[in-house]
């Protein structure tokens, strides 16, 4: 039985960096910005996946796509057991995030995201290519369903129960998170949750890079990663975000796929407001 080769680059990788990268054939370049984005100038090589297809939709929306979706997008990817993904977006990390939960959803762990996505890449100086890319070659990946990565609206349900076993990072606007915002039935939060807004931790200075002083600013929101972590938004795709920076800070991290979505618009899930 031969075990899974190791990443060959970091998790967060410097547009800087990667403009002179060598690229191996192994390597495939994976564009979350939206097809007119897409169509207009994208990393050259990169093979786009619409945000959307990453999702399930219906209600909630933000749950992992049904095994066909999950097989179309590794077959168009052309994704082998070998292959490394270096993923990015145009919008700070929401949606590259969510693909990088996707892909260990899937089982598969050889990945990348491009800090600052586009905008960085453009800022450092890298080519930009239009028109439309298709893999080099097909897949041989075989998708196989990994829980691990999410937990669903009964187990947080369980968790609450036993106070200071995990840690809620809310990444919605702090209008959402205090309930004045309201845009599911319900609105507020989940009780103990943490506000930690997607948006603060994007360096407009830097390109929509992922600020520096990430972990010190989460300790000062009061989540420092000693017990296990919990992300979620509306629909997981601002948690994206939220995701991939716990894990580049290697905290035990998860998320809430059915999100706000599911836990404001039911019935039996207790909140916090603060209207």
């Amino acid at each position: 039985m031969s075990l899974p080769q190791p990443p060959m680059l970091p998790l967060i990788i410097e547009p800087e960096d990667f403009v002179n990268e060598a690229r191996p054939a192994e390597l495939i370049i994976v564009d979350l910005c939206d097809s007119q984005s897409y169509a207009e100038g994208h990393i050259p090589g990169a093979i786009h996946i619409e945000p959307k297809a990453t999702t399930r939709g219906g209600q909630p929306p933000g749950l992992l796509p049904e095994l066909a979706q999950l097989q179309a997008i590794v077959a168009k990817l052309g994704l082998r057991a070998d292959s490394h993904l270096v993923v990015y977006d145009d919008e700070g990390g929401g949606w590259a995030g969510r693909f990088i939960w996707l892909l260990d959803s899937i089982g598969f762990n050889r990945y990348s995201y491009l800090d600052g996505g586009l905008p960085a890449w453009k800022a450092a100086g890298g080519e930009i290519r239009a028109g439309e890319e298709t893999a080099a070659q097909g897949s041989e990946f075989e998708v196989h369903i990994n829980l691990a990565p999410s937990v669903d609206k009964e187990e947080i349900l369980f968790l609450l129960g036993a106070p200071g076993s995990i840690q809620i990072w809310d990444a919605r606007s702090p209008e959402e998170h205090a309930g004045s915002k309201v845009v599911s039935s319900r609105g507020g939060r989940i009780p103990g949750a943490i506000s930690g807004n997607w948006l603060d931790f994007m360096d407009r200075q830097r390109h929509l890079k992922i600020r520096r002083d990430a972990q010190d600013y989460l300790k000062q929101l009061g989540i420092d990663g000693s017990v296990p972590i919990i992300t979620h938004c509306q629909t997981h795709h601002r948690s994206g975000l939220s995701y991939l920076i716990g894990k580049a800070l290697h905290y035990d991290i998860r998320a809430y796929p059915g999100s706000w979505s599911e836990w404001g618009n039911s019935e039996d899930t207790p909140i916090e407001s603060d209207v």
